[in-house]
């Protein structure tokens, strides 16, 4: 899983180093930081909205917040990453 958060002006006024913080302390928390890439993205083109902008696996998220951090961050992440690794092993068993 690839996560990229904006960190472009308008992003990082909106509190994208909080989020980036968030999100590397999520990801340790739950045990994926060898799972997801997490990097910093420049403008993604959508500063128009409030909040701070993630993608994650190309999927792109606006309106991110630090009080809406932990629910996207629970069904973006967690639920995706809990679906690939189902997946992983259904395959394994249907060999």
């Amino acid at each position: 899983m690839k996560i990229e958060i904006c960190v472009g002006s308008s992003c990082y006024l909106k509190g994208a180093p909080e989020i980036v913080h968030m999100t590397e302390e999520e990801l340790k928390r739950n045990g994926l930081n060898d799972s997801v890439s997490l990097s910093g993205s420049f403008c993604t083109g959508r500063c128009n909205r409030r909040g701070v902008t993630v993608s994650v696996d190309g999927v792109v998220h606006t309106d991110i917040t630090r009080e809406n951090f932990r629910d996207f961050f629970a069904s973006q992440v967690l639920q995706t990453t809990i679906m690939e690794r189902q997946a992983v092993h259904d395959k394994g068993t249907d060999a």
